[in-house]
């Protein structure tokens, strides 16, 4: 029962899938695509290709719980993915990039250079966040 987590963006979108079991993360990797639909279709076809049962896609809240324009676009995707026949969760991911930028920053990464690897740190955040719960 694998899980995919996703970090949603407007050019890069970060994606985590679980190990077999749905226990602990085992990939990561970025999808470069604006379009929503076709991120969707992308996203799709990756969760098809390793069996995921479940999208738990990141909901951004403000601090104070609020939702802003990016939470809608994120509802706006998980309605595309349903769409295409996909069970998704949406996963509050309040400091998930702040979180991201942090751990690299520990352990050597210079952020500009690893602009990427921001997004998919993020979406093993959630996934990780999600699998804990």
């Amino acid at each position: 029962m694998r899980i995919m987590a996703i970090d949603y963006g407007d050019v890069r979108t970060g994606i985590a899938v679980s190990d077999p079991t749905g226990l602990i993360t085992g990939e990561t990797f970025v999808i470069t695509q604006w379009d929503p639909e076709k991120l969707a279709d992308t996203v799709s076809a990756e969760a098809a290709a390793r069996g995921v049962s479940t999208l738990v896609l990141g909901l951004p809240r403000n601090m104070d719980g609020t939702e802003g324009p990016r939470a809608e676009k994120s509802r706006a995707l998980k309605a595309l993915l349903e769409a295409r026949g996909h069970t998704v969760v949406l996963w509050d991911e309040r400091r998930t990039t702040v979180d991201a930028h942090r751990i690299l920053r520990e352990n050597g990464k210079r952020e500009k250079k690893h602009k990427a690897t921001v997004d998919a740190v993020a979406a093993a955040l959630i996934l990780e966040g999600y699998l804990g719960r």
